[in-house]
């Protein structure tokens, strides 16, 4: 049976716009005709999202796809790291086999650092053998961000193993390489990595680019780097995508790629490069085989009501239609749970620490993943000066708890506390006083895996059975959950963060600097080593 569609078709390779009879046969395009009559509205590719931790958004593969489709995304470039971290190869099959269960291109990458770090206790190790065993398999497309940037600079014998086997098998390596310049970003560069997600000025971003790496605009939930870097687009379209890298369920609900076209169009960027951008360079960088609506590739392709809005009418994947007006035509099905949550309950006289003389607090930026560091005397280091405990404690093995200080959180009252803490997924929690700190973590633990927001009299919690980082539910039931925690974090305990679990979830990551807490303690991304006690 043939199918007909009609519209304007937006030719993006060609640079061109006219009234078209698309025809599909058996879900491949079979001819694109121009016509004199069709419908006030626009057909083009789908988006895709070029980097992007699926696990961050607190749904299975599986919900996200069913989310996604309704903003006209019909692929993402998917870093399995995150459950690697908690469960190893296990973990990564876990994800390629529950994306499978819907029609959405999920494009996996081998993680190239499981651990992240040594400076963490993660719950996994993913070989040199192992990520040749994934990048013989033809779900995987890559070789996910190489975040360790000082082994590939002293040449470390496991990171280059692990690059050199990316390119035996003929693909690309992804980079991240944050606030990396000169002759340490040539050296990276040589290193045959291809990308980078993490440039946060204009600066950085172009020198990246003219040493020949395609660079990421990043605009997700916590990091926020659209504005600085959009300038770069009308020169550099061709070496330039748009990826989330996190995004949680509440502002997933809201967009996606589709948020971020609308937005480069509004700053003036031509039309036809914007949509390489969004649709056409991860497909091609990546050899997709999707993404590029010509005759004779799969019929996945979204309509849209007007070259303004960007309002996504439909969105159809080889030829079936898969999302209409923002409802999802995909059936929800109930994810498998697995886990690897180990914690047992803390008390009290495991939250005590004495802040050193002159203590250096980590400063939580708004909308960023880098933090600053301040040096804050003791006696200044109290809730009332916004100066509030961090907590990250080991959810794989029982250890006493890693104590640090952080400010521009902001609460007043309770605590947060979450299993999502990127790399190693340890728990981690901030609050107002001991007693709010450890009844969030107590949560937490008992969920085995959970978001957490607490005061003495209300608690909010959404739990994560697969692997402490994602729901079972629903990814509208998950959203709305969400939100709940995220108004409560703000309204109620007086956090002034964007993105408070979000926020939270980054004070463990030591691959960027500059200060961070892992479970075995306060760490200085500069200089690659923790931070001694007096």
């Amino acid at each position: 049976m043939i199918q007909t569609h009609k519209g304007k078709y937006i030719d993006i390779l060609n640079q061109r716009i006219f009234l078209a009879e698309i025809k599909v046969q058996n879900g491949i395009i079979m001819e694109i005709n121009a016509c004199n009559d069709a419908p006030d509205r626009y057909i083009l590719p789908g988006f895709i999202d070029a980097h992007v931790h699926v696990e961050s958004s607190l749904l299975a593969p599986s919900e996200f796809a069913r989310m996604a489709l309704t903003h006209g995304t019909i692929a993402s470039i998917s870093d399995p790291h995150e459950i690697a971290n908690v469960l190893g190869m296990q973990g990564v099959e876990y994800m390629i086999e529950n994306g499978k269960q819907v029609p959405f291109y999920f494009y996996f990458g081998a993680p190239s650092c499981v651990p992240a770090t040594v400076f963490e206790t993660a719950g996994a190790k993913i070989t040199v053998n192992e990520v040749k065993e994934l990048l013989a398999n033809p779900a995987i497309f890559y070789l996910s961000e190489m975040m360790n940037f000082p082994g590939v600079l002293a040449g470390d014998e496991e990171v280059m193993q692990k690059i050199s086997a990316a390119h035996a098998a003929g693909k690309p390596v992804d980079g991240h390489a944050p606030a990396l310049r000169g002759k340490a970003l040539q050296r990276y560069v040589a290193a045959g990595i291809s990308t980078d997600h993490e440039c946060f000025t204009l600066e950085e971003a172009e020198e990246k680019l003219k040493l020949g790496m395609q660079v990421l605009i990043r605009e997700g939930s916590a990091a926020k780097n659209f504005d600085a870097l959009i300038p770069l687009l009308d020169t550099y379209y061709a070496q330039i995508m748009f990826c989330s890298d996190d995004k949680h369920p509440d502002s997933l609900l809201l967009g996606h790629i589709n948020v971020l076209v609308k937005r480069a169009l509004e700053a003036g960027c031509n039309l036809f490069k914007v949509l390489q951008v969004a649709c056409l360079n991860p497909a091609m960088h990546y050899k997709t085989k999707h993404g590029l609506l010509q005759v004779g590739d799969a019929a996945d392709f979204i309509v849209v009501n007007n070259l303004q809005d960007w309002q996504v009418l439909q969105t159809f994947i080889r030829g079936n239609l898969v999302a209409e007006t923002g409802e999802t035509c995909c059936p929800y099905i109930e994810p498998i749970c697995l886990n690897n949550f180990l914690a047992e309950p803390i008390s009290l006289e495991d939250l005590a620490h004495l802040p050193r003389a002159i203590e250096p607090v980590i400063v939580c930026i708004d909308g960023q993943l880098i933090t600053e560091s301040k040096a804050i005397k003791r006696m200044d280091c109290t809730p009332q000066n916004d100066c509030l405990k961090l907590v990250v404690v080991n959810r794989y093995t029982k250890a006493k708890p890693a104590i640090a200080y952080v400010k521009n959180f902001g609460l007043n009252q309770g605590a947060i506390a979450s299993s999502v803490a990127h790399d190693s997924h340890n728990i981690i929690a901030v609050g107002y006083s001991d007693a709010d700190i450890l009844k969030a973590v107590n949560i937490v633990i008992a969920e085995k895996g959970a978001l957490v927001a607490c005061n003495e009299k209300e608690q909010i919690v959404l739990p994560l059975p697969i692997a402490g980082l994602m729901s079972n539910l629903d990814a509208w039931q998950v959203a709305q959950k969400y939100t709940h925690l995220d108004r409560f974090s703000k309204e109620v305990l007086g956090s002034s963060l964007t993105a408070p679990l979000m926020s939270l979830s980054f004070m463990a990551l030591l691959v960027i600097p500059h200060l961070k807490l892992s479970d075995l303690g306060l760490f200085n991304g500069d200089n690659f080593a923790f931070v001694e006690r007096d």
